[in-house]
């Protein structure tokens, strides 16, 4: 379900991308250039620090991007990407990350390859099935996933 989410959201995504498109250029053959504004363009027309951030939707989920610049330099980075958000530990309120709320009770049938944890994952996130590890209910190690290609799924 996630997967075809995912493509009919990428299909209205795409309309919806041209016709914003659309609306810029048509605004700009009237004459309305402040989209482009391009006072701070330039890096020496920063002031001495200066900071910005950036949130987007990628197909894993949200992506953010923070940035402080201190005399033309990057002083500070940070990017949270979507994997970050579903696969986190639990937060201070011991809320489940999307992945573990989705994997609780999920029966396996060969613990040496977890194909339904595989699987579930892949609905998230194609790659990072691949770094899959399994723990019993006590912390002890059971096997990790090595070496296999989304093919073989």
């Amino acid at each position: 379900g996630r997967t075809a989410a995912r493509g009919i959201e990428t299909q209205l995504v795409a309309n919806w991308t041209m016709e914003f498109y659309n609306t810029l250029l048509q605004n700009i053959k009237n004459g309305d250039s402040r989209m482009a504004n391009m006072e701070k363009w330039e890096p020496e027309k920063w002031a001495p620090e200066s900071k910005g951030v950036g949130f987007s939707e990628a197909p894993r989920g949200s992506l953010a991007h923070w940035i402080r610049i201190k005399d033309g330099k990057t002083e500070n980075y940070q990017l949270v990407v979507p994997s970050t958000w579903n696969a986190s530990p639990r937060d201070p309120k011991g809320q489940r990350s999307a992945y573990e709320s989705t994997l609780l009770g999920t029966p396996v049938a060969d613990t040496e390859l977890p194909l339904e944890i595989i699987r579930t994952i892949h609905s998230f996130d194609p790659c990072l099935a691949c770094a899959v590890h399994l723990y019993d209910e006590h912390g002890n190690h059971i096997s990790q996933v090595q070496n296999i290609s989304s093919c073989d799924i």
